[in-house]
């Protein structure tokens, strides 16, 4: 059937049940713990060594298989879990749903199926009450896998090489889902309710295209959908032949392929088929994101209140002008769209002209990670030629805040701009990334933390104050003060007048910082937090070293400098009397 024969555009909300596949398993839970999944099994670097894996299908194919077929009662698979590299061999296997299904029926005459466990807790039992079927069945062989060179096989079956091709295959699987939003519930209910519309479109609209290709969230639905084979088969039965078009994790794309798969898509939900966190997949090595966002259930710091955590989403700006439109007009040419944020960040202003768009498909304009902290961002459709010759005048603009994404359906909202512009803004949930921080020169201080100033002397009843501190205010991401780093240079006393401060010998040049902000007591001028977090004192550097520096957390730290016509660098050795030395060189 084609897009002309079928119903009007519609949103992917207004899908019902009836208009679309039944998923009889819960995806969302399930993504969730396959991702878990993955990422171990990613970790698991004993797991990837290729005798390993011949002993893991060994086991999967000789002694789970037959247990599992065995304990299955009808249509629903008993509550139990193999273990890990058993359950990665099964894991791939299902990813070919139609060699699954031979194997099975060929073998035990019906088709395995998997228990849907999604709680820890339940996992664990599972895999307990498994440990002990197995010991009652298998008792010569055991429960985990123990390869060593004995058990080596000498001769491997097709079989066996088949499914070594398959698990070496999705070695790396994880990498494709590996930033942290995946794991996030709206998002999995967002792909979730794409990966329906996409099963909707193949469903309805199929033979429109030879090849369609899913974006990362929907190939993540649908590896996890493929992961519980009973429950696939029993979804997509009568779609064989349509999803058998879809393009695999690590299959070759052409750009024509995916052009034709955005078309139906825009065509069928007049949405964008790309989106933040849900690119069409092209290659088998994606391209690593410009940040580096460290998967963690928790945050790395636990001992400093002052340090707030910081949140990053990723954006998604595509544009489609209204079919109306005379891009080729002398005003259009004029015309330019303009982002900024609604929060922050005053000076950024991002500019794209809107003859660079079309009325027939949607069309990137940015791809940016944001801060959870701008709030959001303003579309302005500008015109130049305002009020001076280089100026621009404004037409119309629109404000697309963070948390209406958030509660919009598969993270997407479309607005119209001057009656002649639509722009659909999608974003990942925002997750936490890595600290920033800078560090900025503030005034000097004394020996008890007080800034050197007339203030301070008035306050203290012009009794001096003692010694010299350069200071360093550490700020956040936000411009928060986090911490103060205090150099101790000088001593002597400060009253007014032209003291000069005395120099202090090496081993006195104490480096501390404390925690928290400064206590202004009249406008710039402050005192130093109290709480003292680390200090750095220097000592006599070894043989061969430069500088050397004891540490309040035990370590030494040593530094060396090179310079030559041939290289120059700093070497770092940072040791401690319980740990092995380590060595970290910048050059």
């Amino acid at each position: 059937m084609s897009t002309s024969d079928g119903a009007s555009m519609r949103s992917l909300s207004e899908i019902s049940e009836e208009e679309t596949l039944r998923l009889s398993v819960d995806l969302v839970a399930a993504a969730r713990r396959n991702l878990g999944f993955l990422r171990l099994v990613n970790e698991s670097l004993w797991l990837h060594q290729t005798p390993t894996i011949l002993e893991s299908i060994r086991r999967y194919d000789e002694l789970w298989m037959p247990l599992i077929s065995d304990l299955s009662d009808g249509s629903s698979p008993p509550m139990i879990l193999p273990p890990l590299d058993i359950e990665w061999v099964w894991y791939c296997h299902t990813l070919n749903p139609v060699g699954y299904r031979q194997y099975c029926e060929s073998r035990f005459y019906t088709l395995i199926g998997k228990a849907a466990i999604f709680n820890e807790e339940n996992e664990e039992y599972a895999l307990n009450r498994c440990k002990e079927i197995w010991i009652q069945r298998y008792p010569t062989e055991p429960f985990e896998n123990e390869y060593d060179d004995s058990t080596l096989q000498t001769s491997v079956s097709t079989f066996h090489e088949y499914l070594l091709k398959e698990v070496t295959k999705q070695r790396h699987l994880f990498t494709k889902f590996s930033e942290p939003y995946y794991s996030e519930i709206v998002y999995l209910i967002a792909a979730r309710q794409r990966y329906k519309g996409f099963l909707y479109m193949m469903h309805r609209f199929g033979d429109s295209c030879s090849v369609l290709v899913p974006t990362s969230d929907i190939l993540l639905m649908w590896i996890t959908h493929q992961s519980y084979p009973t429950a696939y088969t029993l979804d997509t039965k009568g779609l064989e032949e349509e999803m058998r078009k879809v393009v695999g994790a690590w299959e070759a794309v052409k750009k024509e392929d995916i052009e034709d798969t955005e078309k139906l898509w825009d065509r069928i939900f007049d949405q964008p088929y790309e989106k933040a966190g849900g690119l069409a997949i092209r290659k088998a090595v994606d391209v690593k994101p410009p940040i580096y966002w460290e998967v963690t259930d928790t945050d790395v710091n636990a001992k400093y209140s002052s340090m707030l955590p910081r949140f990053l989403l990723e954006v998604c700006l595509t544009v489609k002008l209204k079919p109306k439109m005379k891009t080729l007009s002398c005003d259009a040419s004029k015309e330019f769209l303009r982002l900024q944020m609604v929060r922050c960040h005053r000076e950024l202003k991002i500019d794209r002209p809107l003859s660079n768009f079309t009325s027939q498909r949607w069309q990137k304009a940015l791809h940016l990670y944001c801060e959870f902290g701008t709030k959001g961002m303003v579309l302005e459709v500008r015109q130049r030629g305002g009020g001076c010759i280089k100026g621009s005048r404004l037409r119309e603009s629109v404000t697309f805040l963070w948390n209406d994404l958030l509660r919009a359906p598969s993270l997407n909202l479309a607005k119209e701009i001057d009656q002649k512009v639509r722009v659909a803004t999608s974003i990942t949930p925002p997750v936490q990334a890595s600290y920033l921080l800078k560090c900025v020169p503030d005034r000097v201080s004394d020996d008890s933390g007080a800034m050197i100033s007339d203030v301070i002397l008035k306050m203290n009843q012009y009794h001096p104050q003692e010694g010299r501190w350069l200071s360093r205010t550490v700020l956040d991401h936000a411009g928060r003060e986090c911490f103060v780093i205090r150099f101790r240079v000088g001593g002597g006393f400060w009253r007014r007048g032209a003291e000069t401060p005395s120099a202090v010998k090496w081993e006195d040049r104490i480096i501390e910082i404390r925690e928290g902000r400064w206590s202004y007591v009249a406008g710039s001028i402050g005192r130093a937090p109290e709480k003292v977090v680390g200090i750095a004192k220097p000592k006599d550097p070894p043989e061969g070293w430069h500088a050397h520096w004891n540490l309040s957390t035990g370590d030494e730290l040593s530094v060396r400098w090179e310079s030559s016509r041939s290289s120059s660098g700093l070497s770092f050795s940072l040791t401690n009397q319980q740990s092995t030395d380590s060595m970290v060189q910048c050059i």
